[in-house]
């Protein structure tokens, strides 16, 4: 479904990503993980269109999306639930999430936001209040809710994990994994927790200083001593 290929991304006289390559199926979901400033962003953002790469290519469905700009990438059914939420701090829950309707037509919109509802009650209960009052647990629902009403084929999770208490963490990541086995969705992401990324992946890669440096099945990751040693401790 997704194939990167030879990617070298630059910040002004700095290599972000060089010569990265990686490949998703449809169906599949794949782990990126990573220490800070590995390039797991740089990552997720040159592949949505908002950083332009100095080499390399990227194709979704054997389409070629550097000369895409990233509304088109949504259109195409991309969805990428950013790192820090992103949320439209004055419009209300229900707003956020009609946003994502932007990259789809509905017709029926009030069953679309009524999935959502479905997956997270809370979002429901909280419909009219103004996002940038929610916790952060509950503006990460608002976050993978707007990315899920567009009815992306690949959902993009950067940090799902970020800034929240551990309980609501697994919570969010049960959501995730649902999504993956109970409707098969493609689902690409990458978390500093290397734990629960490798646990919850069918394969993963591992990201050092812009290069991957690994990848395998959840169990080949699970079994890599330099895996174990450098993100899971053991």
């Amino acid at each position: 479904m997704l194939k990167v290929d030879n990617l070298r991304v630059m910040y002004g006289g700095l290599v972000a990503l060089d010569k990265v390559s990686l490949d998703i199926k449809q169906g599949e979901f794949i782990s990126v993980i990573g220490r800070n400033g590995a390039g797991k962003t740089t990552l997720f953002k040159t592949i949505s269109g908002m950083v332009k790469p100095a080499a390399g290519s990227i194709t979704f469905d054997g389409t070629p999306l550097l000369d895409a700009v990233p509304w088109a990438r949504a259109h195409m059914g991309i969805a990428h639930v950013p790192e820090g939420r992103q949320m439209f701090r004055g419009l209300t829950v229900e707003e956020n999430l009609l946003i994502g309707l932007q990259a789809k037509k509905s017709a029926n919109v009030a069953a679309d936001l009524q999935e959502v509802y479905d997956l997270f009650p809370r979002l429901k209960e909280r419909r009219w209040q103004l996002a940038g009052t929610l916790s952060g647990g509950e503006q990460q629902m608002v976050a993978i809710g707007r990315a899920l009403i567009s009815q992306p084929r690949l959902m993009m999770l950067d940090e799902p994990s970020l800034g929240l208490a551990p309980a609501i963490v697994d919570q969010i990541f049960e959501t995730i994994t649902a999504l993956h086995k109970q409707r098969g969705l493609t689902i690409l992401m990458v978390e500093q927790r290397a734990g629960e990324a490798i646990e919850s992946c069918d394969r993963g890669y591992v990201l050092a200083s812009g290069e991957v440096v690994g990848s395998g099945t959840r169990e080949e990751l699970l079994r890599d001593s330099s895996v174990r040693k450098a993100y899971l401790s053991t």
